[in-house]
């Protein structure tokens, strides 16, 4: 025992004195660089906060609908997105709903039979709620005549091992309107918990957000169209491909704010992110260094901004605050004064409009993205233009990129058609390219697209 003691004294330091451990530096304070003084501030939140700036109320189809209508449940999103990842569909396009398909595996149909009877339950249970609270009301909407929809029994042991028990799918919700009005009398209509196109949407995140398709660039003279891709740098073909592209998503005023991009605005559908520093924050960025004092017009002077660094930043309408970051685009999810201050900007500033042309091209152009593939043991490399030269072409890759991130399946698909053919390098892939590209179709096929030049 003594000897123990003796050791410990020894390893704690000469005579028994307490060892001291080593202590790290101390970390420096993140210090919060302010972009808006406090007047500026004093003056964003007296703008905001003028009588008539901001009304909310019931929306104009409450005579027809109700005040209370049914809607898919967030959570019940999110357990969709589990179950369409289940059975394979995790590729999906947003734009299709893989959940409905009559097709697929014995197991996955035996899911799909116990699914679309538990959403077609909930939905009915939904609608007799609704139902009741615009009676109470005394609004006097056509109850809902459906036979009440049977329950589905018990979840198939197998469904709920791959996606767990899932959350109501359907609930009774009174939608909101509001208008924002700006001082010079342009005023912008937005209603929360968005009606979806499907009711087993697997992206919907936030009932408080809201949409607008804005003004889609088809609808826009040929003429302003030009200028701006003109003066974005943009060849005629180019602005083919990207207006192509942009029929799928919006308008440059287009408004997003309930699903998985938190806030995506314009005509790709540029996004925050959570984070705050999305794709989106880079369009605000370009705009700000290029034509500073018409940014500091379309948004500092409303209370929303880019740090350094490339994170949003706007000042929180009702209070002032400084918010940054998640906070900043929570806040923008929830205000529809920072809604829209984006729509305004969208539908009205050249330089925001070629701003977000600008960084669409840096972002997901595909015609130099690099490939690698292996054909008979032999690795090739280039990129995609060595191969794809006509529009359809490119715009199948560039609407890809917009989605997904990437051209894959690109390279796959091409090495496929490379061992059919026995062909040995890209400059011979080249004459199979609609082949190539028909295996590539995302969200449509732009093959058949006669406003593109198409593959020889």
């Amino acid at each position: 025992m003594k000897l123990r003691i003796a050791l410990l004294m020894l390893l704690c330091g000469t005579g028994g004195r307490a060892f001291a451990m080593p202590q790290p530096p101390p970390i420096a304070p993140v210090v919060k660089v302010a972009m808006f003084t406090d007047d500026e501030r004093n003056a964003i939140v007296t703008y905001w906060n003028t009588p008539g700036r901001l009304r909310n109320e019931p929306p104009v189809d409450v005579a027809k609908s109700g005040l209370y209508q049914v809607r898919l449940t967030p959570d019940g999103s999110r357990w969709f997105l589990k179950y369409q990842i289940a059975i394979g569909a995790a590729k999906a396009p947003p734009t299709q709903d893989p959940t409905s398909a009559a097709s697929g595996t014995t197991l996955t149909k035996s899911w799909r039979k116990w699914v679309d009877a538990r959403l077609a339950a909930d939905r009915w249970l939904a609608q007799a709620d609704a139902d009741r609270a615009n009676a109470a009301l005394g609004l006097t909407i056509a109850p809902n005549s459906k036979p009440q929809s049977p329950a589905p029994g018990l979840i198939p042991a197998d469904l709920l091992i791959a996606c767990g028990s899932p959350p109501p799918f359907a609930n009774s919700v009174a939608p909101l309107q509001a208008t924002v009005t700006f001082d010079d009398n342009d005023a912008y209509i937005y209603l929360d918990n968005v009606k979806l196109w499907s009711p087993s949407y697997a992206y919907y995140r936030f009932p408080q957000g809201t949409n607008n398709e804005g003004v889609m660039l088809k609808d826009i003279p040929d003429a302003e169209l030009e200028a701006l891709f003109t003066a974005a740098g943009f060849s005629d073909a180019e602005r083919h491909i990207v207006k192509a592209v942009s029929k799928l998503e919006g308008g440059f005023d287009a408004i997003n704010t309930y699903d998985t991009g938190f806030v995506s605005i314009g005509f790709i559908q540029f996004i925050t992110a959570e984070d705050g520093r999305g794709s989106l924050l880079e369009v605000l960025q370009r705009e700000k260094a290029e034509t500073p004092d018409d940014y500091a017009r379309d948004f500092h002077r409303y209370g929303i901004d880019v740090t350094a660094d490339g994170t949003y930043d706007i000042i929180d309408p009702m209070t002032g605050a400084e918010l940054t970051g998640t906070d900043a685009v929570m806040k923008t999810i929830a205000d529809r004064r920072l809604t829209a201050v984006w729509q305004k900007a969208g539908l009205h500033s050249t330089p925001f409009r070629v701003a977000q042309i600008k960084v669409a091209k840096s972002h997901y152009w595909p015609a130099d993205d690099p490939i690698t593939l292996t054909v008979e043991g032999q690795v090739l490399t280039g990129k995609v233009s060595d191969v794809v030269t006509s529009e359809a072409g490119l715009t199948t890759l560039f609407d890809r990129k917009v989605n997904r991130g990437s051209v894959a399946p690109f390279p796959d698909v091409l090495a496929k058609v490379m061992a059919q053919h026995r062909l040995k390098t890209l400059a011979e892939a080249r004459k199979y390219e609609r082949e190539i590209i028909a295996g590539c179709r995302y969200r449509t096929d732009f093959l058949a697209d006669k406003s593109l030049t198409q593959p020889r």
